[in-house]
């Protein structure tokens, strides 16, 4: 309230129009609720709605008081804007813990941005594994209404405890008449009607900011957040996702989609073969099952890798509770993919630009990477690309397979620094849509290989030869005219024969690195014997000589 009070004395006329827009927003909201919503969810929704307010015009609050009258130049701004990010952040879990449902969903949604402050990203990733299951009653409800027969009509046996639970649904293990194992994913009641109307708070509170601080524009997030849970909810939309991804890796022995039950799949129920697996950065369980870690990590890159760069098709939420490991499949193992209701069929002219990306990227050609910045409308911040995808400065001098030299560290340092808030808003609204599910499936596909103990270069190498694949001739004829065809497919078979080239020659370095530290402490551990062996020599020798056997000791 002491901030709230100074912030008005500070801000008279914003703060009082603030409060205006607040209210009329509350006001309208309640007066366009549908005749559906019964006096209980109105009540619930104004309440959860308040809570969203409330927040963050506290929010704003603390940052316009913390940081007031203080150059963003200087230390002390930066260090107070990093405890006001964090004291946020933690605001922002309680109402996402509190709200549960959406805020939750959209809490976990922001953890897994490497575009927002770390501290929010560390502070809403605990919301990860705290969804709270749904009261079977409910459960069982959305089962006959949607099914239209009772359990025991369709199942020998259904386990009533969850063996997962998200914030939009829950999954439960059962057996179908015919014996059939399957997990049956059920859609939490209610939750298209709270969805519009949080949503629509979302939306009005990223105005809010937005009129405050101008440089903080966040409706883009809002914007893909409401996409994506509005796939997540279409659970037969999910179903047609997991055939297609089906369908793209049907010759591949190491990627295994569970198969769909039609007759018993809806909207809000979805019916499929149930597969056993661990999460897939579940690094335990792999070293107690003999799987090598980086084998999984490759693997997984190379899936994802397949959907971006040569299906067009990608699965949008690989977080590891989406990825399990099973220990059926050749080698060993195979990557259970689960949960595609988050999918996106890129635009080809897409996907064939983001190839042509990591082309770049990989053959540091800066010049192609500020042309196809350009084309995807972030040509002013170009430089900043290989930064976000390869870890490297545009104009690198380190290898390929390195990291960036301390020079080069120390003056992207400096350039972050002229950075603000204005840039970031600019840049992520000036993405399309494609690149920003790519970003968030990119920074998930990261943190996981990360756990799995697996190189940066195992990434980039992947993703270069993805890339390769997708720009083949083979997967693009570009005319009908005999001669433009013949020498488009020339031009493109000598690039991805040059890009093939590069990654080989790159792999070969990496690989000599790795034999001549095995050499070196093969060497090591070679002087180490030998010296051990002759100190054993030595101490020989000393026992003879105080046993009286000197001269056959010297002989």
């Amino acid at each position: 309230m002491q901030i709230s009070k100074q912030i008005v004395s500070k801000f008279p006329a914003r703060a009082a129009a603030a409060f205006c827009l607040i209210t009329a927003g509350g006001l309208s909201y309640q007066a366009n609720f549908p005749p559906f919503f019964s006096e209980s969810s109105v009540s619930q929704g104004v309440l959860r709605s308040s809570r969203a307010i409330c927040t963050i015009v506290i929010t704003v609050a603390d940052y316009k008081y913390s940081l007031y009258g203080l150059s963003k130049d200087c230390d002390e701004y930066r260090h107070l804007l990093s405890e006001v990010h964090l004291r946020s952040a933690k605001r922002l879990l309680e109402l996402c813990e509190i709200n549960k449902g959406f805020y939750v969903k959209a809490g976990q949604f922001v953890s897994s941005l490497r575009q927002v402050p770390k501290e929010y990203s560390l502070t809403l990733s605990l919301l990860q594994d705290q969804v709270v299951p749904c009261d079977f009653k409910f459960i069982k409800e959305v089962i006959v209404n949607n099914l239209g027969q009772d359990l025991s009509e369709i199942f020998t046996w259904f386990k009533e405890q969850p063996i997962a639970a998200a914030s939009i649904g829950q999954v439960h293990h059962a057996m179908l008449k015919d014996h059939q194992e399957v997990a049956i994913k059920v859609q939490y009641p209610g939750l298209e009607k709270k969805m519009k109307l949080d949503t629509r708070i979302m939306y009005f509170l990223s105005e809010f900011v937005a009129w405050f601080f101008p440089e903080y524009r966040f409706r883009w997030l809002v914007s893909e957040f409401t996409e994506a849970v509005s796939l997540e909810l279409d659970f037969v939309q999910e179903a047609r996702n997991s055939e297609t991804i089906a369908n793209n890796f049907k010759n591949n022995k190491f990627v295994r989609v569970p198969h769909i039950f039609w007759d018993f799949t809806t909207k809000q129920v979805l019916t499929m073969q149930f597969c056993r697996g661990h999460k897939v950065d579940d690094v335990e369980f792999l070293n107690g099952m003999k799987i090598n870690p980086e084998k999984v990590a490759k693997l997984l890159l190379e899936v994802f890798a397949e959907m971006i760069f040569v299906h067009g098709f990608l699965h949008g939420d690989p977080h590891p509770g989406n990825i399990l490991v099973s220990t059926e499949g050749q080698g060993g193992f195979s990557l259970v993919l689960l949960d595609h209701g988050i999918c996106k069929k890129l635009d080809e002219e897409f996907r064939l630009g983001y190839c042509q990306l990591w082309k770049a990227l990989i053959l540091s050609d800066s010049k192609k990477i500020q042309h196809l910045a350009e084309r995807f409308g972030v040509g002013k911040y170009y430089r900043y690309l290989p930064i976000i995808f390869s870890g490297r400065t545009i104009d690198s001098k380190s290898g390929l397979e390195k990291g960036m030299l301390v020079e080069e560290q120390k003056k992207l340092k400096q350039d972050l620094k002229t950075l603000t808030m204005e840039d970031i808003s600019s840049f992520m609204e000036s993405l399309p849509s494609d690149f920003l599910i790519i970003m968030r499936t990119d920074e998930l596909l990261r943190s996981a290989v990360s756990k799995l103990g697996a190189s940066k270069w195992v990434r980039l190498q992947t993703y270069g030869k993805y890339a390769s694949l997708g720009l083949s001739p083979k997967l693009n004829p570009c005319s009908d005219l005999k001669f433009v065809s013949v020498y488009t497919r020339l031009v493109g078979n000598i690039e991805y024969i040059h890009l093939r080239l590069v990654i080989g020659v790159t792999n070969m370095v990496v690989w000599m690195e790795k034999l001549k530290r095995c050499l070196i402490k093969f060497r090591a551990k070679m002087s180490a014997a030998g010296k051990g062996m002759l100190n054993s020599l030595l101490q020989l020798q000393l026992q003879l000589q105080s046993a009286g056997y000197v001269k056959y000791a010297d002989s």
